[in-house]
């Protein structure tokens, strides 16, 4: 039985799929968002926005228990509260490694959809969280 199949048996069904459709439209509209950053006129509210996904990503999985999802987003929403209080344009280092968050929450939505064994392993760079948030 697959990931996927595993939170069905265990939550209705119905919220299950709108877990799962909200987490792609949020995962999709990401790399736009990290993207802008490096405009400093839309730092403040992409990086709001941002805040916004993970937080809404690690409410739902906190409650489906979906730990390797929940544990990377509340990283990223923890990271992005010390980026808030920060004005400029976006680093290269933070820019990267959203993009690197981005893309593990992508291969994550795929072991979903393919209703994998378990998820994908974490990417090790990950944990090399920036420090420098805006240049």
């Amino acid at each position: 039985m697959g990931v996927f199949a595993q939170i069905e048996g265990e939550f209705d069904y119905e919220i299950v799929e709108e877990f799962f459709s909200h987490y792609s439209f949020m995962t999709e509209s990401m790399e736009k968002l990290i993207v802008g950053l490096c405009d400093e006129t839309k730092y403040l509210r992409n990086v709001n926005e941002l805040f916004r996904i993970c937080h809404n990503i690690k409410s739902s999985t906190g409650y489906l228990k979906i730990e390797p999802i929940n544990k990377l987003v509340t990283l990223a929403e923890e990271t992005l509260e010390e980026c808030r209080l920060v004005e400029g344009k976006g680093s290269e280092a933070l820019i990267n490694w959203l993009i690197l968050v981005s893309d593990q929450l992508n291969d994550y939505k795929e072991d979903l959809e393919n209703d994998k064994e378990s998820f994908s392993p974490l990417n090790h760079l990950i944990i090399k969280v920036p420090t420098k948030f805006t240049q």
